[in-house]
C-alpha cells in the first residue's frame, strides 16, 4: 500500500502528528518534497519533537527516507540526529536513508536567499534558509548533490565550475562572495559520517511496494503554497500536491493506493500573500494563542482565520484526496458564533471557487456562514460521540461542504487525542 499525505491550506496543518499516528502501520516513511523551511511537530508521551528534514515516523519502527526530491541542509539534518539522539532516539544508516540525488543547500544559497529578499520591494516571506535558490540550481542543472559531500573530489570538481557564478551573484547583491566556497570543510566532515546513510530512495520504495509493504509519503508546506499551483509569488519553491509524491519519491502514480487531506478546523499562514478569511481583531487572537500559531521553523506569528471552503475545495481537486483529517477542532471551543467562509464576493459576482490569480484571491471578501460554537472542554474526547453537539454540527457541515469524508478528527496535540471519527 503506497498512501500520500498532503497539507490542504499554506502549511502547519498538523501533518506531523497524523504521520505519527499512523507511522506504526507502515514499514516505511518518506519525504518527499521542500527542505529544512518545513516544521512538523510531534508531541509523545510528554516530549516535543521539533522535526524539519527527518521523517514523522520517527519514533516507529518504520524505514526513514529522504527522496531526491527534496532540498537538504546537511548541518540541520545533524542537528537533528543529535537532538533524538538526546532523546534516546538513534537514527542509524539502518534507520534512515537518504537518496544519493538528494540536492544539498549550500552556504551561498541561504546568502542569495537573504540578499534577494531584502532587495524585493514586494516581500514574499521566505524563511531565508536557501530553499528557493537550491531549487533553482536543481532545476538548473548546476546543484550538489549528496553524492558529491561524501566524496571531496566530486565536490571540488562542482565547486570549480559552480563558485565563480556564484560569486558574481552574491557580489551583485551586495553581498560578501567569499561565502561561495565557504564552509567546505565542515560539508565534507559531515559529508563522511552521512555517507552510509546513502541509498536509492525509488528502488527501496519499489521493491518495498511489490513485496507487500506499506510505505506512507509525507509532505511539507501545504498545497497553497504549490510552485504551480499556489498563491504565486507567495508560495515555496517545490511542489506541494500529492502528485509531487510519486516525482520526488520515483514511484509511478499508478502505485497509489490513498491520499489524506490534513486541514485545520480553521486557517493560518504564515508570510506575506492572500488569505480571505484572516481575522486581524479578537478572534484571531484567540486562534493564534490557543492554537499556539507560531512558526516551528521560524517562530513568527501565523495569521489566523475562519475555515475557507473554497479554498478546501480547491485544495480536493488539487489533490484528489480519499479522505480528510481534520485537527486542532479544540482550538474552536470558546468562541460564538462559529463562521465558516462559504464561498467570495468579487467585484460585485459571488463564487464558489477560489479564482487563480493572487491579486483576484486578495480582493475576495468572504461571505460565511455562522454557526453556533462549544465551551465544553473537548480535549479529553477519544470518540466522535464525545463531543459536544455544536462540534460534531461543525465537522458535520464541513464535510457535505468540502464534498469529502472527515476521517479522523484531532482535538489536541498529544497521540491519544485523535481518533477515527
Amino acid at each position: 500500500m503506497f498512501t500520500v499525505i498532503t497539507g490542504a491550506q499554506f502549511g502547519d496543518e498538523g501533518k506531523g502528528k497524523i504521520v505519527d499516528m499512523m507511522a506504526s502501520q507502515y514499514d516505511i516513511v518518506a519525504r518527499f518534497q521542500g527542505g529544512d523551511n518545513a516544521g512538523h511537530t510531534v508531541v509523545a508521551e510528554g516530549k516535543t519533537y521539533k522535526l524539519h528534514l527527518i521523517p514523522s515516523g520517527v519514533l516507529f519502527d518504520a524505514r526513514l527516507l529522504i527522496g531526491p526530491g527534496t532540498v537538504m541542509n546537511p548541518k540541520i539534518l545533524m542537528e537533528e540526529i543529535a537532538m533524538l539522539a538526546e532523546n534516546g532516539v538513534e537514527v542509524t544508516p539502518q534507520k534512515l536513508g537518504i537518496d544519493a540525488k538528494t540536492s544539498i543547500i549550500m552556504p551561498y544559497h541561504i546568502a542569495l536567499d537573504s540578499l534577494r529578499e531584502s532587495r524585493r520591494t514586494v516581500k514574499i516571506g521566505t524563511t531565508n534558509r536557501g530553499i528557493g535558490f537550491a531549487y533553482v540550481d536543481k532545476v538548473g542543472r548546476d546543484e550538489i548533490q549528496m553524492s558529491d559531500i561524501a566524496e571531496k573530489n566530486r565536490l571540488i570538481k562542482r565547486l570549480e565550475e559552480i563558485a565563480p557564478q556564484k560569486e558574481a551573484a552574491i557580489k551583485e547583491l551586495g553581498g560578501d562572495p567569499g561565502v561561495a566556497r565557504s564552509g567546505i570543510e565542515e560539508y565534507l566532515e559531515i559529508g563522511k559520517k552521512l555517507k552510509p546513510y546513502i541509498t536509492d530512495v525509488s528502488k527501496e520504495i519499489n521493491q518495498a511496494l511489490k513485496s507487500g509493504k506499506k510505505v506512507l509519503a509525507e509532505g511539507a508546506q501545504g498545497t497553497h503554497l504549490d510552485i504551480i499551483h499556489g498563491t504565486q509569488k507567495f508560495v515555496t519553491s517545490s511542489s506541494t500536491v500529492a502528485g509531487s509524491a510519486c516525482s520526488g519519491l520515483g514511484v509511478g502514480p499508478t502505485k497509489v493506493d490513498r491520499v489524506i487531506g490534513v486541514i485545520k478546523a480553521y486557517i493560518t499562514r504564515v508570510g506575506e500573500g492572500p488569505l480571505p478569511t484572516e481575522q486581524k481583531n479578537e478572534v484571531g487572537e484567540h486562534l493564534r494563542d490557543m492554537g499556539g500559531e507560531f512558526g516551528t521553523t521560524t517562530g513568527r506569528p501565523r495569521r489566523c482565520g475562519w475555515f475557507d471552503v473554497p479554498l478546501a475545495r480547491k485544495s480536493i481537486n488539487l489533490n484528489g484526496y480519499s479522505s480528510m483529517a481534520l485537527t486542532k477542532l479544540d482550538v474552536l471551543t470558546g468562541l460564538d458564533p462559529l463562521k465558516l467562509c462559504l464561498e467570495y464576493s468579487l467585484k460585485g459576482k459571488v463564487i464558489d471557487y477560489p479564482p487563480e490569480l493572487s491579486d483576484e484571491l486578495a480582493g475576495c471578501e468572504p461571505v460565511y456562514l455562522d454557526l453556533p460554537g462549544w465551551n465544553e472542554d473537548i480535549s479529553d474526547a477519544r470518540d466522535f460521540s464525545d463531543l459536544p453537539d455544536n462540534a460534531r454540527l461543525y465537522i458535520e457541515l464541513v464535510e457535505e461542504l468540502i464534498g469529502m469524508e472527515i476521517e479522523y478528527v484531532s482535538v489536541g496535540p498529544g497521540r491519544v487525542q485523535t481518533f477515527v471519527k
